[in-house]
């Protein structure tokens, strides 16, 4: 028996889905079903063969199943309080995968950046909502389980606010009419019609044709990286300038859109002043000038960047069409020539040198007939700029549909017509039209004469004397030599003006694009005013009148011969920087570098760049040394500045690769006494809230060691997790703005020992890992509960389990502000409250009348401005009613006190004991650093009483061959004499409330104290290791005595002998030994040596 129900629709793809349909079982099945027969699992196919018609087939028995089951293929919704998220119901799902589970199915929209104009950004279901236990007894709006089902968001979920961008009326341009038009009409330039002949009579067609495929193999190779660089990613407006910042990251990408802007800017200039010199000079032959030619130009000039402006203006669309029409006039021109050179020449034309095609032409202008002065190089350097303009489309990549179809396509198509246009006109001229003519009709071969064997005295005509006085016609001769060709002259005029005002207006309209992109980023914060657009099209009137602004003032100079070079040479540095970006992305190596065009090769990319760089000084070396420097300048400003952008460029990949190659080559290399420095674990948890504590220990190991700041959070996982997750970013970039080189690690531990534990075993890299632990001193020992004081005290005998030294801070405030941070924190929201009210206030002052107080209120609820709610915990109100600068200054003072310029003191270092030499070293490297240089170091080591001077010498010769500079050394004798009774006095009152008395008891007793209070000190302990106690206490007095003065104590941390010594007593002995003194560093190293006097 088979059913056929209508389905949802379904993908009309051809593949074929098959969903199995499970019985899950109501109440009464199991009954119905004969409990010998396993689970059937029917097979239901639907695809285009069924007509979009699902076909489900059961076995007698079972329609009881199919109740609720609805003609739409869904699944009947009995239950109001149905749970979304609940894929196994009573009922069956026979849904598309990915549509009947939380876990969403790949989407677009989860990939997008926040704020993107192609469509709103949605977040995908996080990994602890599909990870963690689904609550129970959720009740769900109705329409929220379709909504889930379909991939569409979460019940409760915050939509993003952010919506499409209206495109409608927005311009925007395909390959043929962005980039293809646009590329042609800038690389087909003046050059093609008025210095290609020269150019191909200086050096003849073989090498003719050689410098224009060498230019083109420049601007392809330019060509082929941009393609790699435009297919990686979305691309955005700002053309060269985008490509290179989103690669190579704001320092090359500020300094070369600068320059690129700018260049692009007197590119108007140029091109406008090359129309005006042509109108110029058909003024001078119709004998019609202004005034004079130069001022003839500047009028001329600055009336087409005006006309120019406007059509910019007008909006891209305008722009477009007249690139259109200024193409068609180009084609035409061009075209005109061709034919020309088939249409049989007059005696007129014949004796300015052109006699059509002709073999014996070919053949004598094949080789090169370089002028006095002239060379290769000289005349490639002539030639190159009109190879360049291969960027024209990519500078507005923001006004194209798809520009990472249409940069690729119409790029490199446009370079390879243009190419082929320039070499056909190279060779058509070159085969028709000799290098020197008289132009003398008169100039003819009669019987008789000596023939000199050229290819005109082949052909009747004599310019012989042209080796002798200076010719004005032909090749090397007279630049209009295509008006001559071709078969209507003035056309030839009308393709200069159409290749000069294209590019002028191509570069009127890429200078304001590029500058607004550059303007955007806000990596030069005075530009900023620059940044903002008008329109549908965004566009960047600002720019357009700056642009302006310089074109006219270049305009007014009239002398472009000495900046022309210059400007090729910024086109030139950004082509340079386009092939190394390619390959720089591709040697790095990043898995995000996926370009979407492959015909590329990254060495063939560097090649590219270096002959950038080589062309640059072909063309004229002073100007490229200019270009160099201040792009040198410009890439130093943006390095100092840091702006705060991260686009993923690929020095950031090579920076990672780097690090990562050192790091594996350093494991290779065994460790060296010389090259040990202390490489820290600083348990700051925050660090933010210890900011004294990583300040000492950042000054000895700033540039010279690795410094880790650790928290562990204890708690319940999944509360610690979620909070260490949600801190990581923030702490990391707390150090980094506050200049503290040091990473930021955390973990979640069911107790802190066990936390610590793990980061002392686990951080690091290879040979970067931590040799030295940083605590701060327990001041609240005495009030901490028991569980607290033994894991304290449980990881220094973890670290020095795992061979790791210790050092122990103590000052005399602590190191823990949290409450400062809490009160500066309760601060600046009552402020923001203040003020967000005062505007409230204002804004209702201003509409006084139309809502009276209500609106107030009205305007208040909106802002959120409520009165704090009264905390119950007295301590949290003390601290609310306090201004921040009241509460417990000298604990803000404290955690100050390493920040600020240690002046002239002393760091006194009691090296007591000998642990390799950590004790002495950290001191050491505190007096190499700004705020320590001040201060010196002395010396002070137990001794003989009877030989003093002895040990002093012998400690004053180890030191020198540490080459340890030092003040003073002081030997001291009389450490293990006991102390006296006023300071043991005291010992005994602070270990009073913790020992055990057990020697008082009788034995019953004792040993049930024993086992009630095992943390207790113990007579028999406490006699045990009475001169230890003797020592830490008259060392205290030794102390006071000699280093109360003293900038800083370094001294050797005694150690507890695990099993020995109580958690109590080895506290007891750390609070007398460093009591009522200046800040003292306890240290202890691994007893491994790190100092040698060996080279």
């Amino acid at each position: 028996m088979s059913v056929n129900i209508p389905s949802n629709p379904v993908p009309s793809s051809a593949s074929r889905f098959q969903v199995h349909v499970i019985n899950e079982g109501h109440g009464n099945d199991a009954a119905v079903s004969d409990s010998a027969d396993p689970p059937h699992y029917e097979e239901t196919s639907f695809g285009d063969e069924a007509q979009n018609r699902l076909r489900i087939s059961f076995r007698p028995g079972n329609q009881e199943c199919y109740d609720n089951f609805l003609q739409t293929g869904e699944t009947a919704k009995t239950d109001t309080t149905y749970h979304a998220y609940d894929s196994h119901t009573n009922t069956y799902y026979l849904q598309t995968f990915g549509h009947n589970t939380m876990d969403a199915v790949p989407k677009i929209e989860y990939y997008r950046n926040t704020g993107s104009v192609s469509g709103p950004k949605v977040n995908r279901p996080s990994l602890l909502e599909i990870h963690e236990q689904l609550a129970k007894n959720v009740t769900v709006a109705p329409g929220s389980a379709d909504r889930v089902a379909n991939g569409e968001g979460m019940p409760g979920e915050e939509q993003a606010e952010a919506k499409e961008e209206d495109m409608a009326g927005v311009v925007k341009f395909g390959w043929v009419k962005g980039v293809l038009v646009r590329c042609m009409l800038n690389i087909w330039g003046v050059m093609l019609f008025i210095r290609l002949s020269w150019i191909v009579g200086e050096a003849g067609i073989g090498l003719g044709v050689l410098i224009i495929l060498l230019s083109t193999m420049v601007t392809s190779i330019t060509g082929l990286s941009t393609s790699a660089i435009a297919t990686n990613g979305f691309v955005r407006g700002g053309g060269a300038y985008y490509l290179i910042s989103r690669s190579l990251g704001p320092e090359f990408g500020g300094s070369i859109g600068l320059i690129f802007a700018f260049a692009n800017a007197v590119a108007v200039a140029m091109y406008v002043v090359g129309f005006a010199e042509t109108v110029v000079d058909l003024l001078k032959e119709s004998d019609s000038m202004m005034v004079d030619p130069t001022n003839d130009i500047r009028i001329i000039g600055s009336i087409t960047v005006v006309i120019l402006l406007g059509i910019s203006v007008a909006g891209m669309e305008w722009e477009a069409k007249a690139q259109v029409i200024l193409l068609v006039i180009l084609l035409i021109a061009i075209a005109n020539f061709f034919i020309g050179t088939v249409i049989p020449s007059n005696n007129e034309k014949k004796s300015r040198g052109f006699f059509n095609y002709q073999a014996s032409i070919f053949a004598e202008n094949f080789g090169p007939s370089f002028t006095k002065g002239e060379g290769f190089f000289s005349v490639f350097a002539i030639f190159f700029p009109a190879a360049t303009g291969i960027l024209a489309g990519a500078n507005i990549s923001g006004d194209l549909e798809d520009p990472q179809d249409a940069i690729p396509r119409g790029t490199m198509l446009a370079i390879f017509i243009t190419t082929v246009a320039y070499i056909g006109v190279a060779i058509c001229v070159a085969a028709c039209v000799v290098r020197d003519a008289t132009g003398s009709m008169n100039d003819t071969i009669v019987s008789g004469m000596n023939c000199n064997g050229s290819a005109a005295c082949g052909l009747g005509y004599d310019f012989s004397r042209c080796q002798h006085e200076p010719c004005q016609y032909g090749l090397m001769n007279n630049f209009q030599v295509m008006s001559m060709v071709s078969g209507f002259g003035p056309l030839i005029t009308a393709g200069i003006f159409s290749a000069t005002l294209s590019s002028a207006l191509a570069s009127l309209v890429s200078a304001p694009k590029v500058f607004q992109a550059l303007c955007k980023d806000n990596i030069f914060k005075g530009l900023q005013f620059f940044a903002k657009g008008y329109g549908k099209n965004n566009e960047p009137l600002r720019g357009y009148f700056l642009t302006f602004v310089i074109a006219m003032a270049f305009i007014l100079i009239a002398e472009l011969n000495v900046i022309a070079p210059i400007i090729s040479n910024f086109f030139l540095a950004s082509y340079a920087l386009i092939n190394f970006s390619c390959f720089h992305a591709s040697y790095a190596k990043s898995p995000g570098w996926r370009p979407a065009y492959g015909i590329y090769n990254m060495w063939v990319s560097l090649f590219g760049a270096i002959l950038c760089c080589a062309v640059m000084f072909v063309i004229n070396w002073w100007a490229a040394v200019i270009t160099y420097v201040i792009e040198l300048f410009l890439y130093i400003y943006v390095t100092y500045k840091k702006p705060d952008v991260n686009w993923g460029s690929s020095t950031q990949a090579l920076s990672y690769v780097s690090a990562l190659d050192n790091a594996l080559e350093l494991t290779t290399v065994e460790d060296h006494v010389k090259n040990f420095r202390p490489q820290c674990i600083v348990l700051t948890g925050g660090p933010m809230t210890r900011p004294a504590l990583l300040d000492i220990t950042h000054a000895f190991t700033k540039n010279s060691g690795l410094c880790i700041c650790c928290e562990v959070f204890v708690g319940p996982r999944k509360l610690c997790v979620k909070e260490m997750n949600s801190g990581m970013a923030k702490k990391q970039a707390w150090l980094i703005k506050n200049k503290i080189k040091a990473f930021y690690a955390a973990v979640a531990a069911d107790c802190f020992r066990d936390g610590v534990r793990s980061l002392l075993q686990a951080s690091g890299l290879g040979r970067m890992k931590p040799n030295t632990l940083v605590i701060g001193y327990k001041k609240n020992w005495r009030k901490a509960p028991l569980s607290e004081l033994e894991n304290y005290v449980g990881i220094i005998h973890d670290a020095f389990d795992f061979e790791i030294g210790v050092v122990i801070v103590r000052i005399s405030q602590g190191f823990d502000i949290s409450p400062v941070l809490q009160v500066q924190d309760e601060l600046e929201k009552l402020e923001q409250e203040r003020l967000a009210l005062e505007a409230a206030i204002k804004d209702n002052e201003c509409e006084e009348g139309k809502g009276g107080i209500r609106g107030l209120f009205k305007k208040a609820g909106k802002l959120n401005i409520t009165k704090p709610a009264p905390k119950k915990d007295g301590n949290i109100s003390t601290i609310q009613s306090m201004h921040v600068g009241e509460f417990n200054q000298k604990l803000v003072e404290a955690s100050a006190q390493f920040k600020k310029k240690q002046g002239k003191g002393t760091i006194d270092v009691w090296w007591l004991f000998d642990d390799g030499g950590l004790t002495l070293l950290i001191p050491y490297i505190l007096t190499l650093r700004k705020k320590w240089k001040d201060c010196k170091l002395r010396i002070y080591v137990g001794g003989k009483i009877n030989r003093i001077e002895e040990e002093k010498i012998s400690m004053a010769s180890l030191l020198s061959k540490f080459r340890i500079k030092f003040a003073d050394i002081h030997i001291i004798g009389d450490i293990n004499i006991k102390p006296n009774k006023e300071s043991w006095k005291v010992f005994e009152e602070m270990i009073e409330p913790y020992r055990l008395h057990e020697s008082h008891k009788d034995l019953t007793t004792a040993e049930k104290l024993k086992r009630e209070s095992p943390w207790k000190i113990t007579d028999a302990e406490l006699e045990g290791v009475k001169e230890k106690s003797y020592r830490q206490v008259r060392l205290n007095e030794l102390l006071q005595e000699h280093s109360r003065a003293a900038n800083l104590i370094v001294l050797s941390l005694p150690v507890a002998r695990k099993g020995s010594i109580s958690d109590l007593l080895y506290m007891a002995w750390l609070e007398i030994l460093t009591k009522n003194l200046p800040p003292v560093l306890l240290v202890r190293g691994n007893h491994k040596n790190v100092l040698t006097f060996y080279s």
